[in-house]
């Protein structure tokens, strides 16, 4: 519902076209693969891929589409990775549909189009994770076992539990759900 709402929205705009929609992040990188809009609208969380996974797929395969996350989470850690996986834009969904129309031709013109508030709030706690920690962070805050992290990420048991104990200590948490539980409420996960 709330795509096709979008999508009409948008529609409205003389100048904008919207050439697809997709349900999942996986979806929406097989129609930009064929259909190379100039720019791509999507949200932060999707089935089979995040928007934050998509965005540097796109970025790697179909450098000259943009991409704009339009997402509910007005997080600072989210912005910051959104900015660092390639988007161009960083928009919240209660933003007027007037600012995302123009956010979208400021994008395809090769500018960037980012929520002010967050920018700011985006570079004043850093993430202290890295990627692998962040990757067996987030499947233990799911409730896999360090045997299933390890054999999905090709990592000895004992490695896992190094990046989880590293991921643990530098959140100050007691344990690897309230580390998760932490890290996702700074956008970080």
């Amino acid at each position: 519902m709330v795509l096709g709402a979008l999508a009409a929205l948008l529609e409205i705009e003389g100048d904008l076209e919207v050439v697809g929609r997709a349900r999942d992040g996986e979806e929406a990188l097989e129609m930009c693969t064929r259909l190379r809009p100039d720019v791509l609208l999507t949200d932060i969380e999707m089935p089979k891929r995040t928007g934050l996974e998509l965005a540097a797929a796109v970025r790697a395969a179909l450098p000259a589409t943009k991409v704009i996350i339009l997402t509910t989470f007005a997080r600072g850690g989210y912005l910051r990775r959104a900015l660092e996986s390639g988007a161009s834009g960083y928009l919240l969904k209660d933003s007027p549909a007037e600012q995302l129309a123009n956010a979208i031709r400021r994008v395809q013109a090769g500018g960037r189009a980012v929520d002010p508030e967050l920018a700011a709030e985006a570079w004043s706690e850093p993430d202290p994770l890295t990627d692998r920690e962040r990757q067996v962070l987030r499947r233990a805050g799911e409730g896999e076992t360090s045997a299933d992290i390890a054999a999905a990420l090709h990592l000895s048991e004992g490695t896992v539990r190094n990046y989880l104990s590293e991921a643990i200590s530098k959140l100050g948490a007691g344990n690897r759900v309230e580390a998760a539980r932490i890290a996702r409420e700074k956008g970080w996960l």
